[in-house]
């Protein structure tokens, strides 16, 4: 059982506090894996600028990484927060369950940056070179290959931070993937 609470405004420093503002102001609400990272004084920040870096991947691109490692690392907070945030970038319900899964027979592009996000986390970098192949094949670059496994990265923190905490989810919670026909 878990000993974290989700600490509050007046529970956190005075940048995570500024930070906890602007969330606020954005989002509507400061979600409840941010307001963890507000357990240290550097975590939210460094993460949320780690987060928002420039990368050569589309916002629905990120998503397909999201989905798949979130997957991987069994992480329902983050499940539950990406499936939101894939509908918002024009996924549809069946299409979030398959890029969970790790592949999207709708699009071979997303299909080929799914298989690979899914490797690399299960592989823990070490990706299969037919994988490898497939994601060159449909036109990504090495430069995309660095931002993917930057984003593997990433979220892996998070996913991480919420499997150690078991926060709750404070996002229309994920439906278990083996309970789909995917």
């Amino acid at each position: 059982m878990s000993t974290f609470n989700v600490p509050t405004r007046d529970q956190v420093s005075e940048n995570n506090q500024a930070i906890f503002d602007n969330l606020n102001k954005a989002l509507g609400f400061v979600p409840n894996l941010y307001a963890t990272y507000a357990h240290s004084d550097t975590a939210l920040e460094n993460y949320l600028t780690f987060s928002n870096a420039k990368t050569s991947l589309s916002a629905k691109e990120r998503e397909v990484v999201n989905l798949a490692v979130s997957q991987v690392n069994n992480c329902v907070y983050c499940l539950s927060a990406h499936t939101a945030i894939g509908k918002m970038n024009g996924f549809n319900d069946d299409q979030i369950l398959e890029l969970r899964a790790g592949y999207a027979s709708f699009d071979k592009k997303q299909d080929a940056l799914a298989r690979l996000a899914k490797n690399v986390t299960e592989n823990r970098g070490r990706t299969d070179s037919d994988v490898l192949e497939n994601f060159f094949n449909v036109g990504y670059t090495k430069g995309n290959l660095i931002d993917v496994i930057s984003l593997v990265g990433d979220k892996t923190i998070s996913n991480y931070i919420n499997n150690t905490t078991e926060i709750p989810v404070d996002f229309p919670e994920a439906q278990p993937l083996e309970t789909t026909t995917v």
